[in-house]
């Protein structure tokens, strides 16, 4: 599966230069009431990479689970629900959605840490501390120096922070490329570990993990080399002096420890290596265990990687009341699919938990990927035993969580967990429906309901890993189009509003490698299709008149630009040419296009032209910081917006009761801090719809409203999903 967007929208701001407590959130000064309005996950379930799970070692029923975009989230074991924890980051944190590791204390159950930073690139800021007293219900902020990587290569690894489980005021924080951290003051203010021996690289990955085995502290260390002489784990009985472990195993399977686990009856430690840091990347991989009394090493690898079968070592968890009882996962094993193995005589014999799983995912029917059976799972790093119930079993992949309470059947365990990165809404004004969306990594939607699921899963004939374009005709509703990454087509239609589809006839060879986005005119006669590789090099966008049959290059349709249906015009076309700031139109059903405005904002990819439904040549462009503009007449004219300071992106919805245009639902900026607000009057005024504790980090892709519930809005987030909101009356 390919990996969750990378956003690299703003640069965040830079911490202080000493570290500081702050408390979250931080209302801004200026700020008005919210309208009251009532958030909720349009529910898929899951969809993105659970790169870590933690049971409470003395609490029943109480876990958490960290994702490498999508935030954290508590268990509510007596709901069997997942509640969010970091909602109330804002967009100003946006690189904070991303937790690199959690901790908790297992002598005072309510303490929860979170260590959050989604990339350690220059552009991104740096990472910061949560630590709360109330399972992270509230929470006190401290900024880091230094940058973190949870959607970066390793972010499977860790756990990277830990409570000294000899004094709770101590706790421990492994970087990729600073070192080994150190707190006394339970996470208030950090400094470098004294005495750790190990020299970061800035492209290695550091400590990889951080554990304890009674008093003594283990730390993963990834930034070896795998030779004789590498090393790969420190340990301290003090917390000042660190030394390397002796004896440790060598060659391709020691080069990067990932998890470690240990087992207290037994007093063995066990450790997963694999010759990448993964989640892609691994063709080799072992289990080691290490008898900390006497310091000898086993070799209790499963299955080796060989021949073909090709594969690292990922999760690993112990059953905290049966000594010798273990769980471990392969990881990036494509071949013969990722597996968990399990043994009860501490690594002699191995059972394959796979070979007889039974799975039932009608919970989120998304999981059977276009198919009959879904998979095991892949990209699993994130592996957990109940302390309580040795037969239950939680394991992350690359979509979802998956549990067992018997050993045989699994079920997803995702209530509550939504971190779809999401790219594109249209709410249909008919139909069974109000919703249909495209998402990274699983496609195009249709949400028959928005309190469960999509029963038909993904959108197939063809199935998309990821969407680049979803358009509906919007004189003829039933007929949808969208385009993406598919194994086989790039693009299809519907003709009954998205419940089923079928593959274009025909697609321009572009299509391939550089899909994107599409538009279809207001009868759904004509396709414009645009080309955008990867690598973001532009391409010149194609026509159809025969629904995909056959296609015909434009060449003055600026490259790579978005094409624009008017909504009630089958003739005209919009393009806003973010190259040269230019509003392009079509009055000839898109066969040509010529330049109607120019001196508009440029530069910026992510611009966003949106034509008012219902209504010829009524243009709104959101130009980020540079604000919002407006044209009445197609194009030929553009008026700044004075109530906006700030618009990423902006959409539509059903008119207030007496008003006479539709509701404007923007992300921006009005009189003071980005939100999500709502304008019943053209742009005149602006209300503020979410507030403080309904955030989402980074909201710039897409926003509509429902043309046909008053104040219902749709809210594309980057890692928490479908956010939909009702207005509370």
């Amino acid at each position: 599966m390919p990996t969750l967007r990378r956003r690299t929208v703003l640069a965040g701001t830079a911490a202080a230069a000493a570290l500081t407590a702050l408390p979250l959130p931080t209302a801004h000064a200026a700020e008005p009431e919210p309208q009251a309005y009532r958030w909720r996950n349009a529910v898929i379930g899951g969809t993105g990479f659970v790169t870590g799970v933690l049971f409470h070692p003395t609490v029943p029923g109480l876990a958490y689970a960290r994702t490498d975009i999508g935030g954290a989230y508590r268990w509510d074991a007596r709901a069997a629900h997942w509640t969010p924890l970091t909602d109330q980051l804002g967009w100003d944190d946006w690189n904070l959605l991303g937790v690199e590791a959690l901790a908790v204390d297992p002598a005072h159950p309510d303490r929860l840490y979170l260590a959050l930073g989604t990339y350690s690139q220059s552009w991104a800021g740096n990472g910061a501390v949560l630590r709360s007293e109330d399972r992270g219900a509230t929470w006190t902020r401290t900024d880091l120096t230094v940058k973190l990587g949870a959607n970066e290569d390793g972010r499977g690894m860790g756990e990277r922070l830990l409570v000294d489980p000899r004094d709770s005021d101590t706790l421990w924080l492994g970087t990729r490329h600073d070192g080994l951290l150190r707190s006394t003051d339970r996470g208030a203010t950090w400094a470098a570990a004294d005495g750790f021996p190990a020299t970061p690289s800035a492209s290695g990955q550091g400590v990889s993990l951080l554990v304890a085995a009674g008093r003594v502290l283990y730390a993963g260390w990834a930034d070896g080399d795998g030779g004789a002489s590498a090393v790969s784990l420190y340990r301290t009985a003090d917390g000042a002096t660190w030394e390397a472990v002796p004896g440790l195993p060598t060659g391709a399977f020691a080069k990067v420890p990932v998890r470690a686990a240990y087992d207290r009856h037994a007093r063995e430690l066990y450790v997963t290596y694999a010759d990448a840091p993964g989640p892609n990347g691994q063709s080799d991989g072992s289990v080691h265990k290490l008898a900390v009394a006497t310091g000898r090493w086993t070799d209790v690898t499963p299955v080796a990687p060989g021949d073909g079968d090709t594969f690292g070592y990922g999760g690993v968890a112990v059953d905290a009341r049966r000594p010798g009882t273990v769980v471990v996962s392969t990881n990036n094993r494509w071949s013969a699919v990722d597996t968990l193995y399990r043994t009860t005589d501490g690594g002699r014999t191995w059972t394959s938990l796979k070979d007889s799983a039974v799975f039932d995912v009608s919970e989120t029917p998304f999981l059977k990927w276009g198919g009959d059976r879904p998979k095991f799972g892949w990209w699993i790093q994130a592996v957990a035993v109940d302390p309580y119930d040795a037969k239950h079993i939680v394991y992350g992949t690359g979509a979802t969580l998956y549990g067992t309470r018997d050993l045989v059947h699994w079920s997803p365990r995702t209530r509550g967990l939504e971190e779809t990165s999401v790219l594109h809404l249209v709410s249909p004004p008919v139909g069974e429906a109000h919703l249909l969306s495209g998402s990274g990594d699983i496609g195009v939607l249709y949400h028959e309901r928005l309190t469960a699921s999509p029963s038909r899963g993904m959108a197939t004939n063809p199935v998309f890993g990821s969407a680049t374009g979803l358009a509906q005709a919007a004189g003829r509703p039933a007929y949808v189009v969208r385009t993406g990454w598919g194994d086989h087509g790039n693009g299809a239609y519907s003709n009954d509003g998205g419940r089923t589809w079928a593959p274009f006839a025909a697609q321009p060879s572009l299509a391939h490698d550089a899909p994107g986005p599409i538009a279809a005119n207001a009868d759904g006669s004509v396709l414009l299709w645009s080309f955008v590789h990867g690598d973001g090099t532009k391409y010149p966008a194609h026509r159809s008149d025969d629904n995909g049959a056959s296609w015909t290059e434009i060449p003055s349709f600026p490259k790579g630009a978005t094409p624009v249906a008017d909504p009630a015009d089958p003739t005209l076309f919009y393009a806003y040419d973010t190259d040269t700031g230019t509003l392009q139109a079509s009055t000839d059903s898109g066969r040509t296009f010529t330049v109607r405005a120019g001196g508009l904002p440029a530069g910026d990819s992510q611009f966003q032209l949106v034509a008012a439904p219902g209504r010829t040549g009524d243009l709104w462009l959101s130009v980020k910081w540079s604000g919002l503009y407006r044209s009445t007449d197609g194009g030929a004219a553009f008026t700044k917006v004075a109530s906006c300071r700030a618009a990423h992106t902006l959409g539509f919805g059903k008119a207030a009761p007496g008003a006479g245009y539709p509701a404007i639902y923007l992300v921006g900026a009005t009189d003071s801090g980005t939100a999500v607000h709502r304008s019943d009057d053209e742009a005149g005024t602006w209300v503020r719809i979410n507030d403080d504790r309904h955030q989402w980090g980074w909201t710039g892709q897409a926003v509509t409203g429902d043309p046909r519930v008053y104040g219902r809005v749709y809210l594309a987030t980057n890692g928490r999903g479908i956010q939909y909101g009702d207005l509370v009356r």
